[in-house]
């Protein structure tokens, strides 16, 4: 009476593990057919400036990583100050030194760079500037694919 007993076990093992591996497989091949999301995020408000960055840092880590996902941020306005590498909080600083390191596209405006007279050399490291302006680089992004995000 054991020996069948065990079979079925065996069998309803055997069965489990058949079921999880398809399971596995199917997750693997979905993750694979999904395509790199592109996403530009718009920041204009400078209250939104952590917001915003840490917006993008939890969507970075929702997608499985910065290899799953091209992220631009168009900074204009108000809140590029927040950006002036002598006035930058620390905070702010390691945030978008650990994004851009993860692969963010730093964009600033160049007329709001005009309005507030500073050159790239003041902002933090590796934006570059948008020169016709950040809502035409937004509309360019968003031609090359880019999802439209304003936080």
């Amino acid at each position: 009476m054991t020996e069948p007993v065990i079979r079925r076990s065996f069998f309803k093992t055997m069965l489990a593990g058949v079921a999880g591996l398809g399971s596995v497989l199917a997750t693997t091949k979905a993750q694979a057919a999904t395509p790199k999301q592109k996403v530009a995020y718009h920041l204009a408000d400078a209250e939104k400036v952590a917001f915003v960055l840490g917006n993008i840092r939890n969507h970075i880590e929702g997608v499985g990583g910065a290899q799953n996902v091209e992220i631009a941020l168009v900074v204009h306005g108000p809140a590029l100050k927040a950006f002036h590498e002598m006035s930058a909080n620390e905070k702010i600083k390691e945030a978008v030194a650990g994004l851009h390191k993860d692969g963010l596209a730093l964009n600033a405006c160049g007329n709001t760079m005009r309005a507030q007279t500073v050159d790239l050399k003041d902002l933090l490291p590796g934006f570059i500037k948008a020169d016709q302006g950040g809502v035409v680089r937004l509309c360019e992004l968003q031609q090359q694919g880019y999802l439209y995000l304003r936080p």
